[in-house]
């Protein structure tokens, strides 16, 4: 490549991230929308069962030491994997409602 190539790579780079740093600074933080009252139906009605029949305790797995979920976004990821896995058919923002009760409950991260 030569030097008008580089520089013109440059150029394609540093455009792309005025248009994309912004961008990731605009986006609202994880559970930033959810309402833990909905959250805390939505986890009783399907969560607390799936919980019991895999780990014999509904609360277990938030609470042991070496638990796997360390941020927000990891929260938010976990319960849109169980909203797979058990096909409940939560809408994103149910996810993260759910995800702001577990939050508030049990993880206690900073918003």
């Amino acid at each position: 490549m030569n030097g008008v190539g580089i520089m013109l790579c440059k150029t394609m780079l540093a455009a792309a991230l005025l248009v994309t740093v912004p961008a990731l600074a605009q986006q609202p933080k994880p559970l930033a929308h959810g309402d833990a009252a909905v959250g805390k139906q939505l986890a009783e009605r399907d969560c607390v069962a799936c919980h019991v029949r895999r780990f014999g305790d509904a609360t277990t797995i938030y609470t042991r030491a070496d638990r796997k979920v360390r941020t927000p976004e990891q929260l938010l990821a976990q319960v849109q994997f169980c909203n797979v896995d058990l096909k409940a058919g939560y809408f994103p923002e149910e996810e993260e409602h759910v995800a702001a009760y577990l939050n508030l409950q049990y993880y206690k991260f900073k918003p």
